[in-house]
């Protein structure tokens, strides 16, 4: 008689590595894998494709050094992942401050490739990347945080809320100030993706 295997449940993989990894550290690799693109991708979105390798790695690090604190009845690991990404990316907010001015006198190129490009085209639906660097450095810290964990991270609202330790009504609010002031900053043009299938 066959066995359909059980549907992949992602919080209780995560749960099981990481308890796992408590007697077998060499168990953290598949966090590790799991996850590393997606926090990658985030931080390179906030502070350059240079400072992303060893932030991520930074990040990653931390998780296992801290992760006999994870406890999964609180949430899934990619929200605890993301929070301790957000909080390094938070002691390089001059990198990210640099890295926004520098994309803000960068002119728009022809066809977009790069990581970068792929970033600012998620973003922008087609603005130039200059304004919406000079844009996003205008948001506060806590705005630009929960619009670029929706944007880069691909978090939901409740992950957001979770990573961030806000109530979802908060992250909603500050999402929609953020929307309001890059639309106010871009000539009235709403230059995020984001929709409402984004809080699910």
């Amino acid at each position: 008689m066959s066995h359909t295997p059980a549907a992949a449940d992602p919080l209780r993989d995560d749960a099981v590595g990481i308890e796992a990894s408590w007697h077998e550290p060499e168990q953290f690799a598949e966090i590790f894998h799991r996850h590393f693109p997606d926090v990658h991708r985030y931080v390179a979105g906030r502070l350059g494709p240079d400072a992303a390798d060893d932030i991520a790695a930074e990040t990653f690090l931390t998780a296992y050094r801290r992760r006999d604190r994870y406890d999964p009845a609180r949430g899934a690991l990619r929200p605890w992942l993301f929070g301790i990404a957000t909080n390094l990316v938070a002691m390089h907010r001059r990198g990210e401050a640099r890295y926004l001015r520098t994309l803000a006198r960068t002119p728009a190129a022809g066809p977009q490739t790069g990581h970068e490009e792929q970033v600012v085209a998620q973003v922008s639906a087609g603005l130039v990347r200059g304004s919406l660097a000079e844009a996003l450095r205008g948001l506060s810290p806590g705005d630009r945080d929960v619009l670029l964990l929706v944007a880069l991270g691909d978090c939901t609202y409740p992950e957001v809320a979770e990573a961030l330790g806000l109530k979802p009504g908060t992250v909603a609010s500050r999402l929609n100030r953020a929307r309001r002031k890059l639309r106010d900053a871009l000539g009235g043009v709403d230059p995020t993706l984001i929709t409402e299938e984004s809080d699910r």
